[in-house]
Formats: C-alpha cells, structure tokens, sequence
C-alpha cells in the first residue's frame, strides 16, 4: 500500500511514490503495460528510501516515531501473542484506557503484557487520552505486574507515550507517587521483565514500565527524559528548535545503545515500522522469544541482582573531593 502521510524529510520519495500509484490505477487492457516502468521506479524509491533513513537526524527519527501508521502496543499484541485476554481497572478509581494490559501466549509461554495504547482517529485519541496514562493506568500496571509474580509469569511491557497525563485530576490522584510506586516495583518483581520502547518512550510516564531486565528499543523510536519541543521551550524559550534539543537529548536509539540506557536495537523495515508493520512484527516477536528463553536460565536471585546493577550503572558521576 503507498504511503498516504509522507513526512517532510521524505520529499525526495514523495514523487516517485505518487508516479507509481497513478501507473498502478492507469487503466489499460495489457495487465504487464507498465511493469518494466514499475519495476523500475520501484527500485529507484526503494534506493532513495534507504538513503534517507540511513542518515536520519535525532528529530527526524522523533518523527518517525509519532506516524501516526506506526504500529501501537495492540497492533504487536495482536500479531505477536496469542489467546489476549484483556484485564481492566485499578481496583482503587477506574479503568484507564491510555495503558492496557492482559494475559497472553508467544510461542505456547504464559506471559503478562503491559502497554501504553495510542489512538489513531480523534474519537480514540481521546477515549485512549493520546497515549498518557493517568495514575490509574500505572496502578493497574502493579496490579498485573504482582498478578504475574503471583503465577510465575514472565512481564512484556510497550513503551510509547508522549508523558503521563499532566492534567489537574491526575495530580489530585497522585500522579508522581503511581509512577514511583510503579517503578519500586519493576525494580523488585521476581519474574523476567523485559521492556519494548516501540514508539515514543517520553518521560517518567515511559520509564514507569520501563524498569526491566533487559530493554529493546525498535529502531527509529525515540526515549528521553522530556520531549524535544519542552526542551527547547525550557532552555531557549523556543519551542522551534526542537531539532537541536533532539541532538542534545541523544533520543535515538544509537545513543542509547551507545551509552548502556538500552539493551538491544529492533531492526525495523525500511522506511519505518509503518510501511511494512509485519517485518516489525516479525523482527520484534524472534528477539522477545530469544530474550526470553535467556532470562529464563537466570534464578530469582540471579535475576534481581542483574537487575539491580544494570541501573545503578546507566550513566556517570564524580566524587568531589
């Protein structure tokens, strides 16, 4: 399917992609009228498509990551587990639509999945609240989370939120201590965690889920702190230079890997994630699998030590004197 919501960085594609949809519904009474034309431009786009995502800036990988054709946590759920069976509810205010969360199957494992859950459409852009949990969302989370430590049940999690919900309600409920709760107990649940940032990873509402054995990151999805327009809003006034705070921020998940944050970068297909979501599916079900089976080897004791100093190692400090 040609990609109708072309991003600005892709420009040099746009043409060649729009040359073959209008040959494609050319009408001719030859079927193969076109196809060595076809053939051809195909190539040419699939060339100059390669090109531009080789060399992608951090803000344009930010780009990437908010299409809105990428896939979100129930496209993989749907296409990489099996049996879903969705749980509801905190058990304390409500349901929250903005993280979803159940009990499923890969590969004939019993595992518990966890995901913030965006919304495409307006309508479910607000029933989904745009992907920002309120505290109600993170406190089902611990909720499934000590569910799966009760069974013996390995933790999926999917990254890709713009923040928590900043909203006066949220605050009231105790927004800051659900995610502090939250991630307390990531740091000490005694099943595999392993934790997939698919889309945006953005703030304390991303690393909420994000406390695990071993962190992926698919390839031109973004994890930060904040997001690159607050940034530059922060220390420029500007919220337009974006593209720098991006590169300051080290969003992308080279600098990631590069710096420990994260474990292991997903190949996505080219062009993204949203242009061929099964190679994505694919490419993220084999390395959850492999994951899996290797944190399994790992004792509870094993397991929460590894744990343990893969945070207190993230990053560097000096000891004044």
């Amino acid at each position: 399917m040609i990609n109708r919501h072309w991003l600005d960085f892709e420009k040099p594609v746009v043409d060649l992609e729009k040359k073959i949809e209008e040959l494609k519904a050319y009408p001719t009474d030859e079927p193969d009228a076109h196809k060595s034309e076809l053939v051809k431009l195909e190539k040419k786009a699939n060339t100059v498509l390669k090109d531009l995502y080789s060399k992608l800036t951090p803000w344009q990988v930010t780009k990437v990551a908010r299409h809105p054709a990428r896939p979100y946590t129930l496209d993989y759920v749907r296409h990489i587990f099996d049996d879903f069976v969705e749980l509801h509810g905190d058990r304390c205010f409500k349901d929250d639509k903005a993280l979803v969360g159940g009990l499923a199957t890969i590969n004939g494992e019993s595992v518990v999945v966890i995901g913030q859950q965006k919304g495409r459409k307006a309508k479910e852009m607000g029933y989904r609240n745009w992907g920002m949990p309120n505290p109600e969302g993170y406190r089902k989370a611990v909720r499934l989370m000590e569910l799966a430590e009760r069974f013996g049940k390995p933790v999926l999690t999917f990254i890709d939120t713009p923040g928590a919900y900043p909203g006066v309600g949220a605050e009231e409920r105790g927004q800051s201590e659900a995610i502090a709760a939250s991630l307390m107990r990531m740091s000490t649940l005694k099943v595999p965690l392993i934790a997939t940032v698919i889309g945006e990873g953005g703030s304390g509402g991303a690393l909420a889920i994000g406390v695990a054995d071993r962190v992926l990151m698919m390839q031109f999805s973004t994890y930060s702190v904040i997001s690159p327009e607050g940034c530059a809003a922060i220390l420029w006034k500007d919220g337009t230079k974006a593209d720098m705070a991006a590169k300051a921020l080290r969003i992308n998940a080279e600098e990631l890997k590069r710096m420990g944050v994260i474990d292991k970068i997903v190949k996505e297909p080219v062009g993204g994630a949203h242009r061929a979501p099964q190679v994505a599916f694919k490419n993220l079900k084999a390395e959850l699998v492999a994951t899996l089976k290797k944190l399994k080897t790992l004792s509870t004791e094993e397991l929460l030590d590894a744990r343990y100093e893969k945070f207190r190692n993230i990053g560097a400090f000096v000891e004044g004197k």
